[in-house]
């Protein structure tokens, strides 16, 4: 006998008998539906990024300074 402890499954057929296809789509159901309940990250909204408040660099075209008077 080994050591290890036997594992429960974690899911178990009551009725039927389900192909091992049918076992794999349901297990890819589950996890995808496991995965969708958690909320992705959010991005701060632009009128509240702090970056937002900072100046960006200068930068005058062509003839700017004769417009700068």
């Amino acid at each position: 006998m080994s050591d290890t402890p036997a594992i429960e499954p974690t899911l178990r057929v009551v009725r039927g008998a389900p192909t091992p296809e049918e076992l794999a789509a349901l297990v890819v159901l589950l996890a995808a539906r496991a995965r969708a309940g958690r909320p992705a990250p959010r991005r701060p909204r632009r009128w509240s990024d702090p970056a937002r408040g900072l100046r960006s660099g200068v930068r005058p075209g062509q003839d700017a300074w004769s417009a700068a008077r």
